[in-house]
């Protein structure tokens, strides 16, 4: 397998700029001319637009990339395919840094980005029903040998996120499908559709979503991918990203994320879309609200960022059983009284607040309550 130094990240067939590897592992970055004239910045803190040599303050939390460039990488159950991929052709994970791993992912990535020279596997494609490939995901986790390794690398091994999915195409459009890990409930797929269905009762932004029939549980979560439009990769950045840390550390607070959402929109109307989904986080019990389970997109035509469509919203506990972002400092019980203090201390209209926090709390308790919150109230 190569071993390349140096890669060039394009946004569609843009050149964006270059990457190169330093001398101490780190992974440096710089805008291309061209760029600079008619592009945006991919991280307006980190990362300006300007002419510039860009390098990442140390080799944490990303091991050497900028945040915006780690977002494209496999995480969780990707990166656990791709290490698997890469035993199975005789090479050792260990020894390929995160400059070869962006030349794997190529331009298959989530988000925008796309990343050249490319490294490729052969891989043979087969045609397996979508109960099939739940059966080989699960070999996998469960560290059984699967014959379709490739396969499922090619149609997931770019994702990230714990759970075992898959890119797949229903009527000319990508979506997500998730599967069961060895540690969800078997019907985590209906649940994490009860939960899409009403946060969009919650006035909350989600792609569409389906429930995929099957013989071994009640259903497999689908979701739309936003990051795919007509044929066209949207921009997108976490928060992680984009404040240049570590999802896997529970330090962020949501007074945090209403800053960041203003110091990038300048606008209360996406001030309003990340107050939503704080609620339904905080009365639906999902607590797995990591820096990597929030998003912006950059719309390059308006030259605006805006609070991605929400995802990964189902009943979850973080670490210690409390929200992985705090709730105006409090993660073990925050209440309405947090909530509203959040909005506060953006200075949101209070009155508007109260109506659609209690609202979010009203539809939650309605649709949720007694399928999967009864006991948690």
């Amino acid at each position: 397998m190569n071993n390349y130094k140096k890669l060039d990240v394009f946004f569609e067939k843009r050149k964006v700029g270059t990457l190169a590897r330093t001398t101490d592992y780190l992974v440096a970055f710089e805008y291309d001319n061209e760029w600079i004239n008619r592009g945006f910045s991919l991280n307006p803190f980190s990362l300006p637009l300007r002419k510039e040599v860009f390098i990442p303050k140390g080799y944490d939390p990303f091991d050497g990339l900028f945040g915006v460039f780690s977002d494209s990488l496999p995480d969780g159950w990707g990166r656990l395919l791709l290490d698997r991929l890469l035993l199975s052709h005789s090479v050792n994970p260990e020894s390929v840094d995160s400059l070869n791993r962006l030349a794997i992912v190529g331009s298959s990535g989530m988000g925008a980005l796309s990343y050249v020279p490319e490294i490729e596997f052969e891989i043979d494609i087969s045609n397996k029903t979508i109960d099939e490939l739940a059966t080989e995901c699960g070999k996998v986790y469960d560290s059984k040998k699967s014959e379709d390794l490739d396969v499922l690398f090619r149609l997931g091994g770019s994702s990230g996120g714990a759970r075992p999915k898959i890119f797949y195409e229903f009527d000319g459009e990508e979506w997500i499908v998730k599967f069961p890990s060895l540690f969800d409930p078997k019907n985590i797929g209906e649940q994490e559709y009860d939960y899409a269905e009403c946060a969009k009762r919650c006035g909350i932004i989600f792609p569409k979503t389906r429930l995929i029939p099957s013989k071994n549980c009640s259903g497999y979560f689908a979701v739309k991918r936003f990051d795919r439009e007509n044929g066209r990769r949207i921009y997108m950045a976490s928060v992680s990203a984009l404040l240049e840390t570590s999802h896997r550390l529970p330090n962020l607070d949501y007074n945090i994320l209403m800053q960041l959402t203003m110091r990038l929109t300048n606008s209360y109307k996406e001030i309003e879309k990340m107050f939503r989904i704080m609620c339904f986080n905080v009365f639906a019990h999902n607590r797995d609200d990591h820096s990597k389970n929030f998003s912006f997109i950059y719309n390059n035509e308006d030259n605006k960022w805006c609070v991605s469509p929400a995802y990964d919203l189902t009943y979850s506990h973080s670490i210690g059983g409390e929200h992985a972002t705090t709730v105006n400092g409090n993660g073990r019980n925050p209440d309405m009284k947090d909530v509203l203090a959040v909005a506060e201390n953006i200075k949101m209209n209070l009155s508007k607040a109260k109506i659609i926090a209690n609202e979010i709390k009203e539809i939650v308790y309605t649709d949720l309550e007694d399928k999967y919150l009864r006991n948690h109230l």
